[in-house]
């Protein structure tokens, strides 16, 4: 899939000082494109939307709290 058009965003809660954190890109046609922020030109994650919404779906509900 060429990513030239993704539209990159990082978390408004993500601060200044160059942290772990990862940018989405949901501007794709059928699918949902993530990166790591510090490493943009790196290896990136596609996933279908559906995937994805299911994924941010179990962060909100503390499904993957247990993993840590």
């Amino acid at each position: 899939m060429d990513l030239n058009t993704a539209t990159w965003r990082k978390s408004s809660l993500s601060g200044s000082n160059g942290g772990q954190c990862v940018e989405v890109a949901t501007n794709l046609p059928g699918a949902v494109a993530v990166r790591d922020s510090k490493n943009p030109y790196g290896p990136k994650l596609l996933f279908a939307p559906a995937e994805w919404h299911a994924f941010i779906d179990g962060i909100k509900t503390g499904q993957f709290d247990h993993l840590a």
